[in-house]
Formats: C-alpha cells, structure tokens, sequence
C-alpha cells in the first residue's frame, strides 16, 4: 500500500468503508502487505501474539494455500488490502480466524468481513478463540453472532503468549447481527 491509499483511505467515513469491503481470493503479491501486518508491533500486543520471521511466514502460508480444506480470503477496503479472514481445522474444530492492518481498525472492517465469510462459508457451529484482553475482536465476534462458550488458560508456544483465551460459538446464521 501506498501513502497515497492510505490518505484516500484515512479521509473515509466508516460507513464509506464498510460499504466498500469485498473478500476475494489471496493473490501472491498480497503476502509482503500481509507479512508487514503481522509485523505490527501493537497488533502482536492485542493479539498476545509474536511475529512470524519471513522463513515462517512464507513457510505458514504455502501450507495454508496448499490445503484444500482451508478457507482463506484477502479482505478488501474499496481496492486496498486490509487484511485477511479463514476458515480452518483447529483442535478439531471447525474455527475462523482474521487478520486487519492497524490502519483499518475501528472502521467496521472486521465486521463486515466476518459477515461476508459467515455468508460463504456455511459450516456451524464455527468457533473462535480470542485473548481475553482483545476486548476488540471479542466484540466483532458478538456481532457476528458468536457467543462466549468458554474460557481457558492458553500455554505459551513459538506464536502465541501464554495467556487466558476466550473460546466463542457460532451456532447458526439466524442469530447474526449485520
């Protein structure tokens, strides 16, 4: 992204914003903006997560464009790059998880495009597990139906901080708000 996009970007409304999300496949040069997303030094403390260094980045996302059984979309902000949202196996369950550069936060971004995979992907109950400080995902996960089944300490591995963790439920798409 350019400083000219997040000029134009930064000057829109949230409503603007959100009326211009669109998910579509990942592309290969989406993955240096992805990779400096994850780089983000206050979105690793929101997330209590540790950055990926390059060899495991890329190594993470051969495996995930790989598998056949992964959902996995870039999530676009008019023709920006703002992130990314999947769907996957995790312990065994069918889970989603997302991914929104800084500069997209607090704009509805999230939101909406959680909405949007919860209308192409059709499997229920989804799950999601969220830092029990993430106070924001927590909440775009509300609005997308998930309710808190759960929660549970979470050990500390190579990716994540040992940490208390929200689990979250989406049973079906009839409680959803937009």
């Amino acid at each position: 992204m350019n400083s000219t996009d997040n000029k134009s970007f930064s000057s829109a409304t949230s409503s603007d914003v959100t009326a211009n999300i669109r998910l579509r496949n990942i592309e290969p040069n989406d993955l240096p903006l992805l990779y400096e997303f994850q780089l983000d030094p206050e979105a690793n403390q929101l997330a209590l997560t540790h950055p990926r260094s390059g060899e495991a980045f890329d190594e993470h996302w051969e495996g995930i464009l790989c598998d056949s059984s992964v959902i996995v979309r870039a999530i676009e902000a008019g023709d920006i790059l703002a992130g990314c949202i999947s769907c996957f196996k995790c312990d065994g369950v069918d889970s989603i998880g997302y991914w929104i550069g800084k500069e997209f936060w607090g704009r509805g971004v999230a939101t909406q495009a959680l909405n949007l995979l919860l209308l192409e992907v059709p499997i229920r109950p989804l799950h999601a597990r969220v830092a029990v400080s993430n106070v924001a995902s927590i909440r775009v996960l509300e609005k997308c139906g998930f309710r808190e089944i759960r929660r549970e300490s979470s050990p500390a591995t190579e990716r994540y901080v040992e940490c208390e963790e929200v689990v979250l439920k989406l049973r079906s798409t009839a409680s959803r708000i937009s």
